[in-house]
């Protein structure tokens, strides 16, 4: 007995541990664990790997327009004219019909989408004007050099199946063609290299966005994922399977048993290719089994595997959901008019790789451009589902193609499938929303961190409460220079008015904070002064700067010239871009003029100056306008009449923080910026100098535009209090030395 333990004993002994996985998915899942936990065990620090992981987005990027470029003109040269005609129209169709069923399919996609509030800070893409819709730009190139130098990746393809078409008929090509192959296997090989570093770039992503995504982003993170893979369900499993099964000989299980190991294989590995001709192996066997064999066949079944790789497939075409998604999580889902331009300008797109597919249509919609860092996090799952979805498609198509070379394919019984299967897609995306209203909690987090933001810099003394008015200045006070009397006082006096977010207003713990209240304590920091800051009402900004009240107003003052007369302004520090402040769900009505003049009966609030009535009824002779006290009114469904308010774009995404059922509109042809600045009496030259040469000087040093990222743009300070980890808050490293540095 014993000798038979030793004799079973050796083996064990001589197995080797891998600490490290061999495969190469297993290694990304790898990658992607460990990332996550790097992120969550360091929190912000692991931001540091960010630079990793956008150096392995490059090189994802680096070899995509060249390959789209040399794949199509080479796969398409290749074809004979004969099998070309034959095939071009039978192929052809039959593509068009698959990417037609994916398409209508995304557009499903948002109703898996919980209703929840959403609301965002403002964004520098409010600020300029819109790219509109291009065809001729986008999908004519007048320069192919110019479309492959700046990305323009419709063009690209346009220009390359053009080429690839014309080569067909040109003679002695096999030279060409050979090159091609070569440059393809060449460029096929650098992604190769590029795929090794697969595990490495997702651990940089995924450490980097464990400890510095906040946790809402997580939570509708999780959204996008149910909601593709139970389209990917669907589309896999259902509906197209049921195409071949309905319209041809053979059943779903023929089709399911025909795709099994190359539909596995494509998953395991991440990539098509290398299951082309299992698959045209497979298709070919079905054919054979069913007797359905003949030349016809078997060529259609050669050309269509390969062409069908060579296009984007339905698998391709899913992750343009993200897009949808993107829209969604920032609070602005696309309006159902944008589906059409969403739908042709994400199907040519997809003809490239998501790496620059989707970074391209986030800056055609104007999305946050690192929205793309979620969708690579969330790829290590879709991107391997894509993948067999995409082994599905191509089978799919060839059978299709090989029953249709020969004349037994039911294009009716095909249109039926497809009708009933789409309606099965979007009752069950409803459904799917109806879960994930009811299954993930979630709670609207943009108002609680809007009122909690405090002073970015360190405040200087405060005199008094805001509520309380400081006595006018003496007759021969108002006869002297007012810097002088700010200086002997040591006090300066700084006046804001009520609703001026994001620029004056009280946190919840009862400070005055906002972008011009920092710079208040600013100015009164570098001159050794205390502060008296002083509520007032709209009327009372003239006699309050010349009976010496205040000194100084502020609150995102838009400099108006009818008011230039009364007080002085300062140059200005930032400006507004004009916008409007409608209900979330008809902002699409107010993205331009023409669709505004369009409106009968409009009424716009004006809650800035009656100065811009004027110019609004220019642009909008059909609208009628109406001065108003403050946004609130209209926000709080004060007057119900009201459509919208001419309002400031940047006040406009803090006040939707406030009010998350409404949004920021900024027609696309309307491109006024206003300027902002401080108001002061007049004949104060003195104090209007120095006021003017201390915003020079912040303008100049950054201090401004960092105030602004912080209150407008709702970029969090560098030494806000870092976000939760396990070597901060378990272990408590780091934690004694902040403590350290406060009492200091």
């Amino acid at each position: 007995m014993s000798g038979e333990s030793g004799d079973t004993a050796i083996p064990v002994m001589t197995r080797k541990f891998r600490l490290f996985p061999s495969t190469a998915f297993a290694q990304v899942i790898w990658g992607l664990s460990l990332g996550l936990f790097v992120g969550v065990f360091f929190g912000e620090e692991a931001g540091v790997f960010g630079l990793f992981g956008d150096a392995y987005v490059r090189l994802l990027q680096m070899t995509v327009v060249p390959y789209v470029l040399v794949s199509l003109i080479g796969g398409l040269g290749k074809l004979d004219l004969a099998h070309a005609r034959r095939i071009g129209i039978q192929g052809g169709m039959l593509i068009l019909f698959l990417w037609f069923i994916a398409m209508i399919g995304l557009l499903a996609l948002p109703l898996a989408y919980p209703d929840w509030e959403a609301a965002s800070f403002f964004s520098t893409t409010t600020q300029s004007a819109r790219i509109e819709f291009d065809p001729l730009l986008l999908y004519l190139p007048a320069n192919p050099f110019f479309s492959l130098a700046n990305t323009i990746l419709p063009a690209v393809v346009v220009f390359s199946i053009l080429m690839g078409a014309a080569l067909i008929s040109v003679p002695d090509k096999s030279g060409l063609l050979r090159g091609l192959d070569t440059l393809t296997a060449t460029l096929m090989k650098i992604t190769s290299w590029v795929a090794r570093l697969a595990p490495l770039g997702i651990f940089a992503i995924a450490a980097n966005a464990a400890g510095t995504v906040q946790t809402d982003a997580l939570e509708k993170l999780q959204v996008y994922l149910w909601a593709y893979v139970g389209g990917w369900l669907i589309l896999t499993f259902v509906i197209l399977p049921l195409l071949v099964a309905w319209a041809t000989p053979f059943s779903a299980r023929d089709v399911m048993r025909t795709v099994r190991t190359p539909f596995i294989t494509a998953i395991a590995t991440g990539t098509v290719l290398i299951v082309l001709p299992m698959m045209a192996e497979r298709c070919k066997a079905l054919l054979d089994e069913h007797r359905l064999t003949s030349d016809d066949a078997n060529s259609a079944v050669d050309l269509l595997v390969p062409t069908a790789y060579s296009f984007p497939s339905v698998g391709t075409l899913l992750g343009l959901g993200f897009i949808l998604f993107a829209a969604w999580f920032t609070g602005v889902p696309l309006t159902p008019d944008q589906y059409p331009k969403f739908s042709a300008m994400g199907l040519f797109s997809a003809f490239g790789q998501m790496a620059v597919a989707l970074p391209f249509l986030l800056d055609v919609f104007q999305l946050p451009s690192d929205m793309f860092q979620l969708f690579l996090l969330g790829s290590v799952i879709t991107g391997r589902l894509a993948t067999g979805l995409a082994a599905m498609h191509g089978v799919v198509i060839a059978l299709l193609g090989a029953t249709a070379m020969m004349g037994i394919l039911g294009w009716r019984k095909l249109m039926e499938v497809a009708a009933i299967g789409l309606l099965f897609f979007y009752a069950a995306m409803a459904g799917l929303g109806l879960v994930l209203t009811a299954a993930i909690p979630y709670n609207y987090q943009g108002l609680d961190i809007f009122v909690s933001k405090r002073l970015t810099g360190a405040p200087v003394e405060v005199v008094g409460p805001d509520s309380e008015r400081p006595p006018a200045l003496s007759a021969p006070d108002l006869n002297r220079s007012r810097l002088d009397v700010i200086r002997e006082r040591g006090v300066i006096r700084v006046g804001y008015f009520a609703d001026r977010l994001p620029y004056a207003y009280r946190n919840n713990l009862g400070e005055t904070v906002g972008m011009d209240m920092d710079l208040a304590h600013a100015f009164a920091r570098d001159f050794d002064l205390k502060l008296a800051i002083v509520r007032l009402e709209r009327d009372e900004l003239v006699a309050a700067l010349n009976s010496g009240q205040v000194d100084l107003m502020v609150g995102g003052l838009t400099i108006v010239p009818e008011k230039a007369i009364e007080v002085a302004f300062s140059r200005p520090y930032t400006y507004h871009s004009a916008g409007f402040l409608v209900k979330d769900h008809e902002r699409n009505r107010y993205s331009s003029l023409k669709k505004m003049q369009k409106l009968e009966d409009l009424r716009i609030g004006v809650a800035t100056s009656p100065y811009f009535e004027h110019p609004l009824h220019r642009v909008l002779p059909n609208a009628r306008t109406e001065q108003i006290r403050s946004p609130r009114q209209f926000l709080r469904g004060e007057i119900p009449e009201m459509d919208a308010v001419f309002f400031s774009a940047e006040a406009g995404g803090a006040w939707t923080l406030v009010f998350p059922q409404f949004a920021v509109a900024r027609p696309t042809d309307l491109s006024a910026r206003l300027p902002a600045a401080i108001a002061m009496p007049r004949h104060q030259g003195d104090l209007l100098n120095l006021v003017d040469s201390w915003i020079t000087t912040k303008l100049e040093s950054g201090y401004v535009s960092k105030l602004f990222d912080h209150w407008v743009m709702g970029k969090q300070p560098d030494d806000r209090e870092p976000r939760w980890s396990i070597l901060r808050n378990v272990i408590g490293f780091g934690r004694d030395e902040e403590t350290d540095e406060t009492d200091r």
